[in-house]
């Protein structure tokens, strides 16, 4: 058991760390994801972020292994990423350029993945048989911990909760299908709705942060928002559980993050939209680990039997 550094990569942020043989992170940086049409601009705050940590940490990561989470699709057999809420990067051969740069062995998996992992390893999953980890924050993904072990499925992309369709005939997602979960629960989907209801029209700088706080002082339209994000999110959080017989839910991320604005409805949906009893018995709590969680995961990646090239199981 060693050192691991570990990468996070979503569609807010791309955080690099190094993991001790625990789960106690350290030496972490963090830069935004950049907003941009140029793969290679992305790679290099990926590849900067993790050379720093390497350097920063010094002989103790001279021969760590890295971990790396990102958002999906992802192929990682191949070592190749597609987020959908990083469009620069279609097909990106993320393992193999990191593992040339940086001179080291590079595992990848899901984001999802690796937050459930991560909560399971050091965090809130703790001890559970069944776990489903969310990531409630630009996009929606999940990952599972059954039995001990993550569980990627044949492809490498379970756990996308986010894409779960919950209305054929909803709102068109960046995935291309229409009435995911993500159009109605993502901090985006949260803030594009609201706004059509006339929240905050005219002011480009209100974000899920903002909605947030608004719906903390009760207003209408920021409540409704949250409200309306958490009975979605319920329904695909339970109809998960029904397919693979969950005991414990564990829901992080930047929206997620919002504490009981979130929590409060999600909870009351989540007990009213609960019909079977082996439903019932779902424990729902939030992360524990906050942004550390998918760094945890990630390398705790490095520590488990994959294939050379990804994570698939």
């Amino acid at each position: 058991m060693t050192h691991a550094l570990a990468v996070d990569i979503g569609g807010t942020k791309i955080a690099a760390a190094l993991v001790d043989p625990r789960g106690v992170v350290s030496h972490r940086w963090t830069r935004p994801t950049p907003r941009t049409d140029d793969p290679e601009e992305v790679f290099r705050t990926v590849e900067r972020l993790a050379a720093r940590v390497a350097a920063t940490a010094g002989d103790i990561a001279r021969n760590a292994p890295l971990g790396v989470g990102s958002a999906g699709p992802l192929d990682p057999r191949a070592g190749t990423v597609s987020p959908v809420n990083i469009p620069a990067w279609r097909a990106f051969a993320l393992v193999d350029r990191l593992a040339e740069s940086l001179d080291r062995p590079v595992v990848l998996a899901g984001d999802g993945h690796c937050f459930a992992l991560g909560e399971h390893v050091a965090g809130a999953g703790a001890g559970s048989r069944a776990l489903l980890g969310v990531v409630v924050s630009t996009g929606v993904g999940g990952g599972l911990v059954l039995d001990g072990a993550p569980r990627f499925g044949p492809s490498g992309n379970s756990g996308h909760v986010g894409h779960m369709i919950i209305d054929p005939e909803g709102e068109l997602c960046l995935c291309g299908s229409r009435g995911c979960v993500e159009t109605y629960a993502s901090g985006p989907g949260m803030v594009r709705w609201a706004r059509g209801q006339g929240w905050r029209a005219g002011e480009p700088e209100a974000d899920a942060v903002v909605l947030a706080a608004d719906a903390r002082e009760g207003r209408t339209v920021a409540t409704a928002a949250f409200d309306r994000a958490a009975r979605a999110l319920a329904g695909a959080l339970l109809s998960t559980a029904a397919v693979v017989d969950l005991d414990l839910v564990v829901v992080g991320g930047g929206v997620a993050r919002s504490g009981d604005v979130l929590f409060t409805p999600l909870l009351t949906w989540f007990e009213r939209l609960a019909g079977l009893d082996f439903l019932r018995r779902v424990r729902l709590r939030p992360s524990a680990l906050g942004g550390d969680a998918g760094l945890v995961g990630a390398a705790a990646l490095t520590r488990r039997p994959v294939p050379a090239a990804g994570a698939v199981a």
